[in-house]
């Protein structure tokens, strides 16, 4: 019998498996919610490429039409490209049909605000109250707006890019690329940006089929085809997006996957050359970032996990550069959210200008381990043991912004209770990955007897 999952609602959106946990019925009460707490007027709506997208758009748009929003409909496109055209179209906010990494059979709704920006917490718990409470303001027929289509969006952001980065010195080192789709979202615009910035690509993974090339987590287990065609083609370089085009995966001309932290490193550096100023990440980026951050005489400001804590860590402090250390650079000259296609031109760029090969940059940083893994862990007892743990550590450099993280000279652990699921989330950086995996063990061994005593 297969495990039934329920609806997963957190600050980035809801996701559910079609036909179960997540029906028309729900997103069309999701954005008549949506619709009531942002009020009347131009909403965008897009997807991405899964087979259940269009029944869930239809069912949105008809929360939407029902409140009195007029739905503007872009299609495929990457998340940070819709984030950025609803504030350049001064819209009322977006409603974006995607469920990210998750396999085919999930989908899942995300909302966006007026200033192109993820919801905040605040923001989150205001329109979630709407939804519980059913209290939606319907409007009659005879005012009910037509829905608008609109194509070729995207190319707004190709051309607000293509404006910020020095796209002649790119042109003329006519970079061989190969750039891994993953037959989402991201398809629909990174091949006009490298035809744009001059590079000979190798496409992989194009198709809007919905059909999934891999997993499309950009990690280094999922790149295996990419690493190979690098060194077939002869390439410069490899980028790999994830389903929402909102992260970028590297890897060097000798075909080796660099890892998500290091994309973030690379761009925080290059950011840096370009204009000083302070930087703002997630508690869970690497190290590096401090490294960095200190050869530039820079502040860095760490945040939760979460990119609308980043982006809002980012605003408040005037950052000329931040992100979360998957792969999600955020270059707010653009627009301040995470975004591959930004990336891809800030790393282009930061080659073009540096003459030497991906692989001599990334050399250049000291390496380390980031480990990640996760525990079951009954959702009462998780976050009581978590605290537990920090009476345990407070003689140590702790920090309890999100979750409980410790921080030694040269390596850090973070624990994380999930707020959807009943787990802890661990995550450890250090020099080497079988210390990083020994401190994952240990405190999974720690936490599994502090359940022990509690239960």
């Amino acid at each position: 019998m297969r495990k039934r999952f329920p609806l997963k609602v957190s600050i980035s959106g809801v996701r559910g498996i079609i036909g179960e946990s997540l029906t028309p019925q729900i997103a069309a009460r999701f954005a008549s919610a949506f619709g009531t707490y942002i009020g009347q007027g131009p909403v965008l709506v897009g997807q991405d490429t899964r087979p259940s997208g269009t029944m869930l758009k239809k069912a949105a748009l008809s929360g939407l039409l029902a409140t009195g929003c007029q739905p503007v409909e872009v299609g495929v496109l990457p998340i940070p490209t819709i984030l950025f055209l609803t504030r350049e179209k001064q819209a009322r906010g977006a409603v974006v049909i995607t469920a990210s990494h998750n396999p085919p059979e999930w989908n899942g709704l995300k909302f966006i605000g007026p200033e192109g920006l993820y919801l905040r917490s605040s923001q989150v718990e205001e329109f979630l109250d709407i939804f519980h409470q059913g209290e939606f303001t319907f409007i009659p027929a005879e005012r009910i707006k037509p829905v608008i289509q609109e194509k070729n969006a995207g190319q707004l952001h190709l051309k607000k890019i293509l404006a910020h980065v020095k796209v002649n010195s790119i042109r003329r080192r006519k970079f061989r690329v190969v750039a891994d789709c993953a037959n989402e979202a991201g398809a629909t615009l990174l091949p006009q940006l490298l035809q744009e910035l001059g590079c000979d690509s190798l496409l992989l993974n194009t198709n809007l089929s919905g059909q999934f090339a891999h997993q499309s987590e950009p990690v280094p287990e999922n790149l295996g085809e990419l690493c190979r065609r690098v060194k077939e083609f002869g390439a410069d370089l490899g980028l790999a997006q994830d389903a929402d085009a909102d992260r970028l995966a590297l890897v060097d001309e000798k075909g080796r996957a660099l890892g998500e932290d290091l994309t973030l490193a690379l761009a925080v550096q290059h950011g840096l050359k370009k204009k000083r100023g302070p930087v703002v990440v997630n508690l869970s980026a690497s190290m590096a970032i401090e490294e960095l951050a200190a050869r530039f005489r820079v502040p860095v400001i760490r945040t939760k996990i979460g990119e609308i804590n980043v982006v809002e860590a980012m605003l408040e402090h005037g950052a000329v550069i931040g992100g979360e250390g998957n792969g999600g650079v955020i270059w707010p000259e653009i627009h301040p959210c995470r975004d591959s296609l930004t990336a891809t031109a800030l790393m282009l760029e930061m080659l073009a200008e540096s003459q030497e090969p991906l692989s001599a940059l990334a050399a250049a940083f000291r390496t380390y381990h980031l480990v990640k893994d996760k525990m079951d862990c009954p959702a009462e007892l998780a976050f009581r043991a978590v605290v537990e743990l920090r009476h345990r550590y407070q003689g140590e450099n702790i920090s309890t912004l999100d979750g409980l993280k410790i921080s030694w000279p040269d390596s850090w652990v973070h624990l994380r209770p999930s707020n959807t699921e009943p787990i802890i989330r661990l995550l450890a950086e250090s020099p080497s990955a079988a210390r990083s995996r020994r401190l994952i063990e240990n405190f999974k061994k720690e936490i599994k007897k502090i359940i022990r005593q509690l239960a």
